[in-house]
């Protein structure tokens, strides 16, 4: 269940938090992993700790250059590009009237153009690889449950995230009307114990004007039913399981995997 023999896979934010952990998933399930990520002692160390099966390339993801590197060096060192991981992102955890045009262009351009642009270098080399595959290459994408719901802390991550999901499903449409032998799906964390995760607990004090992080931690506890937040490999697992054969029916769909608070 769930393997990835003979697959090669490219993670962007690879280097630490969900993307890590879903590179060792990866890597554990058979398959080749390409770590793209701007923080390069990170990535470099995370594929050195893979071993063989993994290496690292600086990647941007709001330059086109560096993914059109990355497809190139996929293809070049490990054979082929099957499964793309668009799961770099960033948060600010501002009110938006506070953020400024800077913040936000550095948001969007992080968590859409960065997808856009992924997507877009990636397709000649996952339609290659997908031809050869009788369940075709898979794109990734990571959303968030913020781009399902309204998000409170932060209302332009909300609405990047929310570009995000309806990308997924627009470019799954696309991809088959084109013929292309790719699928898309999105998957939605909700807190996951990252650094990310530990800026919306931040946020979370700052805009109810106290210091207080671990309150703010233990009140988003408290609206999970699953009774714990989720870590990275909760995540992980579900984007292993959208990358392999087992998920082969499944495309512009998103899974969300978030404990149960969306449920309310």
């Amino acid at each position: 269940m769930n393997r990835l023999d003979g697959r090669v896979a490219l993670i962007s934010g690879g280097a630490r938090g969900i993307g890590g952990a879903t590179a060792r998933l990866m890597a554990d399930a058979g398959a080749k992993v390409l770590i793209g990520d701007v923080l390069e002692t990170q990535g470099r160390e995370m594929a050195e700790d893979i071993g063989a099966a993994a290496a690292f390339i600086n990647l941007d993801v709001t330059l086109e250059e560096r993914w059109a590197a990355a497809a190139t060096l996929a293809e070049e060192k490990f054979g082929g590009l099957d499964i793309l991981v668009n799961n770099a992102g960033v948060f600010l955890g501002r009110d938006f009237m506070e953020v400024t045009m800077a913040d936000w262009q550095r948001m969007a351009n992080v968590n859409m153009t960065g997808v856009w642009l992924g997507t877009k270098q990636c397709v000649p080399a996952l339609s290659r690889a997908g031809e050869k595959s009788s369940c075709g290459s898979v794109i990734v994408n990571t959303a968030s449950i913020a781009g399902l719901v309204g998000a409170e802390f932060d209302a332009l991550y909300s609405m990047t995230k929310g570009g995000v999901t309806l990308f997924t499903k627009s470019t799954a449409l696309y991809m088959a009307r084109k013929g292309y032998p790719i699928r898309v799906n999105s998957i939605h964390p909700g807190t996951i114990q990252t650094d990310m995760g530990e800026q919306t607990f931040v946020a979370r004090a700052e805009q109810h004007g106290t210091n207080d992080v671990d309150e703010a931690r233990e009140v988003s506890l408290s609206n999970y039913p699953i009774g714990r937040l989720g870590v990275p490999e909760d995540i992980a697992k579900g984007i292993v399981f959208l990358a392999s054969d087992d998920s082969s029916f499944m495309t512009g769909s998103a899974m969300v995997v978030d404990g149960g608070i969306t449920a309310r």
